[in-house]
């Protein structure tokens, strides 16, 4: 669907690049990167995710550049603690909005576990959710730095997630973790991932990694007790806070 958005913007100078964070690589993520063809994904999914059916109707695998980062490094550089994350960059290579939820919005506390149901409801306030980020998106590409969503620097800077004293220790846990799983150490690279995910339980991009790095598990979705354990644990605390745009202008 983030194919249809590129088709209609990318005459605009804009551009998308997705980076998909997985410890385990190619086998972790090539196929959902390359789908054969989008139109076998059920429909299902288009309501988990928030997208319209305007938006739906004209999905197709991307054109646009696709990375695997295996050493987690975008994530780190930019402040990303869960996937999708988006981070707008202009033409300078200022960063204009910094990590944020790229439209998803939490729909996991309300989903049958079983089945993936959602509540009409639900569904409903997913696509408001997608849709005024999508919407941000085209906007910004029309107008760029007369974009009511572009924030001012200061701004900028006050939302962007600093690295804290247990941010940097549990980088290097992660560090340790992939020479590990790369050696074969699955057990002593899993503790490591851990370890990460106790000093920063708020990445979600750590915890998936300390669950999903099993051989029968590499490419699965993260849907486990583990991970929804982890859900629960939130508590009133949203999975996917959307996106802030309280300073449009």
């Amino acid at each position: 669907m983030w194919q249809a958005v590129y088709e209609e913007l990318k005459g605009l100078n804009f551009e998308i690049i997705a980076v998909a964070f997985d410890t385990a690589g190619k086998a972790a993520v090539e196929a959902g990167i390359r789908a054969p063809d989008c139109k076998e994904r059920p429909a299902l999914l288009a309501r988990i995710m928030g997208w319209s059916d305007e938006l739906w109707a004209r999905q197709a695998p991307p054109t646009y550049t696709c990375l695997i980062d295996e050493a987690h490094v975008v994530a780190e550089l930019y402040g990303m603690v869960n996937v999708p994350q988006g981070v707008w960059i202009d033409e300078q290579g200022h960063i204009v909005r910094p990590a944020e939820s790229a439209g998803s919005a939490d729909m996991a506390k309300h989903m049958n576990r079983e089945t993936f149901e959602i509540p009409d409801a639900i569904a409903a306030q997913g696509v408001e959710v997608r849709n005024a980020y999508v919407n941000a998106v085209r906007d910004w590409a029309r107008n760029g730095a007369k974009s009511p969503y572009v924030l001012p620097p200061d701004e900028v800077r006050k939302r962007m997630r600093g690295p804290k004293e247990e941010d940097v220790l549990a980088a290097t846990h992660v560090k340790l973790g992939r020479h590990l799983y790369a050696r074969g150490e699955l057990a002593r690279a899993k503790h490591h991932f851990q370890e990460a995910v106790r000093l920063c339980p708020d990445s979600w991009n750590y915890r998936r990694q300390s669950n999903m790095l099993d051989p029968d598990k590499v490419g699965q979705l993260n849907g486990g007790p583990e991970f929804w354990d982890a859900v629960d644990a939130l508590g009133d605390a949203p999975y996917y806070p959307p996106a802030d745009f309280s300073m449009v202008r």
